[in-house]
C-alpha cells in the first residue's frame, strides 16, 4: 500500500511539471510561494494543479465506489459503471444538455441527480425478498442498457453543437477542471469518505454473504443500504465532477485485491483509483502533440482487455460458471 501511495505522488508530480508545459520543481514552489512567474503561474495554478487534484479525487471516489460494490456483492461485475448508475448519470446529465441546453454546474447537478434516482429505482426492483447480488446485477445491467439507448436518442435529436458538447462530457474528460469543482468535490470527499470507512467494518461481513454476516451480528439490509447510498453517493459526484470516466470504478478493486492477495481493501481501491486517472490523464493529456484527449478515451480502452482477463482467469479456477 506505501508502495502504490509512493506512485500517487509520482504521477501528480508528473501530471504537473512535465507534458506540454514543463515546469521545474524549484519554480513550483516559488509558485505555490506566491511568486508571479510570467506564463508558468497562469498554467500552473489555473490548468495543471486543479486538473491533477480533481484527477486523484474522482480516482478515489470511483475506487472505493467499485470496491464496495464489488466486494457486498461479491461479484467483480457489480461496478457502478456496469450495473447502470454511471449511464443513469450520463442519460440526466446528457438530457439536462440537450433539452434544456445545460451547462456547467448544472450539468453536473443532473448528473448527480440522475445517478441517485437510477440507483434508487434499480435497488427497490431488486429488493424482493431481500436484495440478492446476482439479481441486482441483472436489474443494473437493464438499466444500464436503457439509460444507453436513451442517451443514443437525445444524441441523434440534438443539433450538431449540442450533440458535440454531450459527446464531449460523455467521453469523461479533465480538460474543464478548475478551482470550483475542487472545491465542491472536495467538500463531498470530506463527508463520504469517512462514512465508507467507518461502513467499512460491515462490509467484512457482508463479504462472507447474508447469513453469516447476520450471525455476526450485521444488520444486512440497513447496512447494504447504507453502504449502496455512499457508493452511489461517490460514483455520482466524481461524474458529476468530470464525467463518465469509464472502467476506473470496474478496475480499482480487483486490481487492488490482486496486489494484496485477494483481500479486499477500500483504502488500496482508492490509492489504485487515483492512479489508473492520473497515469491515464498524462497519457490522454500528451499521445497526440497539440491535442489534449479526454482521460475516459483511455480508461475505457483498459476496460475491455481487463474484463476479458478476469472472466478467463476466473474460468481457469473455477469460478466462471
Amino acid at each position: 500500500m506505501a508502495a502504490v501511495a509512493g506512485i500517487v505522488l509520482v504521477l501528480f508530480a508528473v501530471n504537473i511539471l512535465l507534458g506540454s508545459y514543463t515546469v521545474t520543481i524549484p519554480d513550483f514552489f516559488r509558485i505555490l510561494g506566491g511568486a508571479d512567474i510570467p506564463g508558468a503561474s497562469f498554467i500552473v495554478l489555473e490548468s495543471k494543479l486543479p486538473r491533477a487534484v480533481i484527477g486523484l479525487m474522482i480516482g478515489v471516489a470511483f475506487g472505493i465506489a467499485g470496491a464496495v460494490f464489488q466486494t457486498m456483492l461479491r461479484n467483480p461485475l457489480a461496478s457502478p459503471d456496469i450495473i447502470g448508475i454511471s449511464y443513469g448519470a450520463s442519460a440526466s446529465a446528457v438530457a439536462a444538455i440537450v433539452l434544456f441546453g445545460a451547462a456547467g454546474a448544472a450539468v453536473s447537478f443532473s448528473a448527480l441527480i440522475g445517478a441517485l434516482v437510477v440507483a434508487a429505482a434499480i435497488y427497490l426492483i431488486s429488493r424482493r425478498g431481500g436484495v440478492a447480488g446476482y439479481r441486482l446485477i441483472l436489474v443494473g445491467i437493464g438499466f444500464a442498457a436503457v439509460m444507453h439507448a436513451v442517451v443514443n436518442f437525445l444524441i441523434t435529436r440534438a443539433d450538431l453543437r449540442t450533440a458535440a458538447e454531450a459527446v464531449l462530457w460523455l467521453s469523461g474528460s479533465l480538460n474543464s477542471s478548475n478551482w470550483d469543482r475542487v472545491a465542491v468535490l472536495l467538500a463531498c470527499l470530506v463527508v463520504l469518505v469517512p462514512v465508507a470507512a467507518v461502513l467499512s467494518r460491515s462490509l467484512r461481513g457482508l463479504e462472507l454473504g447474508d447469513d453469516a454476516a447476520a450471525g455476526l451480528g450485521v444488520r444486512v439490509e440497513a447496512s447494504r443500504l447504507w453502504l449502496m447510498f455512499t457508493a452511489v453517493a461517490l460514483a455520482a459526484v466524481a461524474t458529476a465532477a468530470a464525467g463518465p470516466v469509464a472502467s476506473v470504478a470496474f478496475l480499482a478493486g480487483p486490481i487492488a485485491s490482486r496486489l494484496l492477495a485477494n483481500r479486499s481493501s477500500l483504502a488500496m481501491a482508492a490509492l489504485v483509483g487515483a492512479v489508473i486517472v492520473l497515469a491515464a490523464d498524462f497519457v490522454a493529456a500528451n499521445l497526440i502533440p497539440g491535442a489534449s484527449l479526454p482521460v475516459g478515451v483511455v480508461t475505457g480502452a483498459l476496460g475491455a482487455p481487463f474484463l476479458l482477463w478476469l472472466l478467463a482467469t476466473a474460468n481457469r479456477s473455477g469460478q466462471g460458471g
